[in-house]
């Protein structure tokens, strides 16, 4: 076996770290057969639903935490549902980026609104929120309501609004909404199930 100066150097060296650990004790067989702690066998399991489409994938997400007073259980992580009956375990891409999404530093978790003329961002609080979403839809609804067209038929027509319902909501809630919209005669209604 012809070798050259620097691979002798390196078949002495690895044989000298090899004879010195040997010599502390250290044993890789030992090393190898020690058992791991399973990640998730300190954790709570609960079950919840993908926010990202219609097809209500169900998760099974794993918080860390004891659930004592002023302790915030932190997610882990998280895996389709194999009891699910419309994914049964299986995850999209999407669906399985979920952790990164609740996970994201760039996540908005507060009502925010940027006034006229403004460039910042202020954060209000969720009743501020729904007021001003209130009071702008009735505004917007006195000023642009079409009540009859151009024959006297009465069609309560609101052209100025579009709505854009949720699709990770059951069937009733969904129902509900388009009910709601259409009550306020709402014309242009979509959801994120059809994309």
């Amino acid at each position: 076996m012809d070798m050259n100066r620097r691979q002798f150097f390196r078949v002495s060296a690895a044989g000298l770290v090899g004879s010195s650990l040997v010599a502390m004790g250290f044993s890789p067989t030992a090393a190898l057969a020690e058992t791991r702690n399973f990640k998730l066998a300190r954790t709570t399991e609960s079950r919840s639903i993908c926010p990202y489409c219609s097809v209500s994938c169900g998760l099974v997400i794993y918080t860390l935490g004891d659930k004592a007073k002023n302790v915030k259980s932190s997610i882990i992580h998280i895996e389709g549902d194999p009891d699910h009956p419309v994914n049964r375990g299986t995850l999209c891409p999407k669906g399985a980026g979920v952790m990164d999404m609740i996970q994201s530093p760039n996540r908005v978790l507060y009502p925010q609104v940027r006034e006229p003329g403004s460039n910042e961002w202020k954060r209000i609080t969720w009743d501020e929120a729904l007021t001003r979403i209130a009071r702008h839809m009735k505004d917007d609804r006195d000023a642009n309501l079409i009540r009859t067209n151009d024959k006297g038929v009465t069609v309560n027509r609101w052209n100025s609004v579009a709505f854009l319902i949720s699709s990770a909501s059951s069937n009733e809630s969904g129902y509900l909404s388009v009910k709601v919209a259409r009550g306020l005669g709402m014309v242009a209604l979509d959801t994120q199930a059809r994309i």
